[in-house]
């Protein structure tokens, strides 16, 4: 079984997606939309905490705990081109 490369910057992005780093380089865009109706999640619908997403552990973290599985933000990403 592949392991997940550990995220290491992450930005939000407008329509509840994020932008990823990945630590082999690859740059992955993640669609948080799917998890917030999960009750864990719901509280991400208001931008400011959506918005404060960082870095945690091996993953990403929001203030409350939240948390999406290395596994899950890596293979469930779409990878971004780089720009020329």
């Amino acid at each position: 079984m592949e392991l997940a490369p550990r995220a290491v910057k992450v930005a939000p992005l407008q329509d509840y997606r994020l932008s990823v780093t990945f630590e082999n380089g690859e740059v992955k865009l993640f669609d948080v939309k799917p998890y917030l109706d999960h009750p864990a999640f719901r509280e991400l619908r208001i931008i400011p905490l959506f918005n404060a997403v960082k870095i945690g552990g091996l993953s990403i973290e929001w203030l409350r705990g939240q948390d999406i599985c290395p596994d899950q933000l890596y293979f469930n990403s779409v990878s971004i081109p780089l720009e020329n």
